[in-house]
């Protein structure tokens, strides 16, 4: 999209650095409305099938604006010809086509993953194992995806064959919702659990009423509202949480009085306001023991969202060639797709094999919160590999050229470890998140838990434009042309990798200490037993 932006748009890197990223970022803030609908109302087939809809008509009318309207004239858009000015009504057309692909795909996105999960019973072990593994296969399945469109795709885009590009993408969209309808009658379905939101504040609001309620001593939960089966289902899904120590005040909200007392010997359920299930309590905890963890991925996704921008401006202004064939700076994301695909495979067969023998802890090797940790550190030498490349660009760089693109005579596959150690950070990190947060959701929240995966890329990217608006900025006084100027090689964007690679060295320190301190779900099976991982913490 940064090469459609600059090339057909002629806007300038740094706002087209930034609308990329609002774009992306939207596109995750919108999986949150598809898990709450998911998780509330339509239930995760109905949820996935809407927006997949949404999608394949946002494609389509992309298509048609970019036709009719936006290449002006005919053939533009290539590295030599430049496209005519667009009235404000065709790039509103142009916006309202992309937005709506956003709507589609981000309430689509988070809902697949869970509903795919959903085919598998956990207590069951051989599939519940297979779970496991689904959650590796559908990140690698994704990148797979991207494959086609970071090679194929970009290479007509490169040449400025948009329309095609975009009918190419809109055929693909189609055929994956044929395909979506056509297993219809195998899936395995779950209602959805209503609105989390009211759940959510009966707890609060209960607890706060009885703030002056003494409570009993850690450990005694004889007073303690527990529910039935049937009232514990229909509010927090299938199997009942079990309480915890930790945020004691919102155990107020189950802790029953003298009054609430005579209300169950008259078989009365009480006002859900004042008193409330352990489970219940259970779920908010739950989600705010969640939340330190989540903020954490934040910086991480700053430093994945480059590959989409500034990894992209990057290799324009390098050697593009190799012998006679060009390759196009945007399909060099090609590398991080093959990285996520090998590290997938050593990950799964070499070394969460070797580390759970190594460790005796079962079928199970590394963590989630350990391989998230792994790969902030991947992308700190990420971000280092990239300011070191950048260096040596500007190093072989001609400073007083007009179109920058091609300008220095570094070669663009020095760019191959950057986009390497990106997605082998990625196997880590987001294969990793999506496990965790689907695991530590309860079981009515399971949408919402893949939703913070990728809600977390929505904020990274927001981060990343107020990062880019902020050097700029600051770079820019006494007339200096900044760290990200439209001519890159008057600028320092090494400094701005650097900066990054700083940043998410101490996100990993603080992201260290919440791991520690986190404690994990645990949920009673339908056999009795308690699922639950205690040693989820060690970091």
């Amino acid at each position: 999209m940064v090469l459609f932006l600059t090339r057909v748009l002629e806007q300038n890197n740094v706002d087209a650095a930034n609308n990329v990223s609002k774009w992306t970022g939207t596109v995750y803030i919108f999986s949150l409305v598809g898990a709450f609908l998911s998780d509330s109302y339509w239930g995760r087939y109905k949820t996935c099938a809407i927006f997949q809809i949404i999608f394949v008509i946002g494609l389509i009318l992309l298509s048609l604006v970019t036709h009719v309207l936006l290449l002006n004239p005919k053939g533009c858009g290539d590295p030599t010809t430049k496209c005519g000015a667009h009235s404000s009504w065709e790039i509103g057309l142009f916006y309202l086509s992309i937005y709506m692909i956003a709507l589609g795909n981000g309430g689509y996105q988070p809902n697949i993953a869970t509903f795919g999960a959903d085919q598998f019973d956990e207590e069951d072990p051989k599939e519940g194992s297979s779970k496991v593994a689904f959650f590796s296969y559908f990140y690698l399945a994704m990148n797979l995806g991207s494959l086609f469109s970071n090679t194929f795709l970009v290479y007509f885009e490169d040449e400025g064959l948009w329309v095609l590009g975009f009918w190419a993408s809109t055929a693909s969209a189609s055929a994956a919702l044929v395909l979506f309808f056509g297993g219809t009658s195998r899936y395995r379905h779950f209602k959805p659990n209503g609105n989390p939101l009211s759940r959510f504040c009966q707890v609060i609001v209960a607890a706060t009423k009885k703030w002056r309620v003494e409570m009993p001593q850690a450990g005694d939960e004889d007073n303690l509202y527990e529910g039935n089966g049937k009232e514990i289902s229909s509010m927090t899904g299938v199997r009942k949480i079990l309480h915890t120590q930790g945020f004691r005040f919102l155990d107020r909200a189950a802790f029953i009085t003298s009054k609430e007392l005579n209300n169950q010997k008259k078989q009365s359920r009480g006002d859900p306001w004042r008193l409330c299930p352990v489970s219940q309590v259970e779920e908010v905890k739950s989600i705010l023991r969640l939340l330190p963890i989540w903020l954490c991925t934040i910086i991480y996704s700053v430093v994945f969202t480059q590959m989409a921008s500034l990894f992209v401006e990057q290799g324009a202004a390098m050697k593009c060639t190799v012998s006679n064939f060009r390759i196009p700076p945007a399909s060099m994301s090609i590398f991080d797709i093959l990285s996520v695909a090998v590290f997938i495979f050593l990950y799964r067969r070499v070394l969460d094999p070797v580390t759970s023998r190594i460790r005796k802890s079962g079928p199970k090797g590394l963590t989630e919160l350990q391989r998230m940790g792994i790969g902030l550190v991947i992308a700190v030498m990420a971000m280092v590999c990239a300011g070191i490349v950048e260096c040596y660009r500007l190093k072989y760089a001609r400073k007083d050229c007009a179109r920058c693109d091609g300008s220095s005579d570094l070669s663009i596959l020095w760019q191959v470890p950057q986009y390497a150690l990106i997605g082998a950070s990625e196997v880590f990190m987001y294969v990793g998140q999506l496990e965790f947060f689907n695991a530590q959701a309860p079981d009515g929240l399971k949408s919402f838990g893949s939703a913070l995966c990728m809600t977390s890329i929505s904020l990274g990217n927001y981060v990343s434009c107020f990062l880019v608006a902020m050097v700029m900025k600051i770079s820019t006084v006494d007339d200096m042309p900044g760290w990200i100027p439209g001519n890159l090689n008057r600028g320092h964007l090494d400094r701005f990798y650097f900066l990054l690679a700083g940043l998410t060295a101490m996100d990993l320190a603080v992201y260290v200490v919440c791991a520690k301190w986190y404690k994990s779900i645990k949920l009673e099976c339908k056999s009795g037993e308690v699922s639950g991982e205690p040693d989820l913490s060690g970091v």
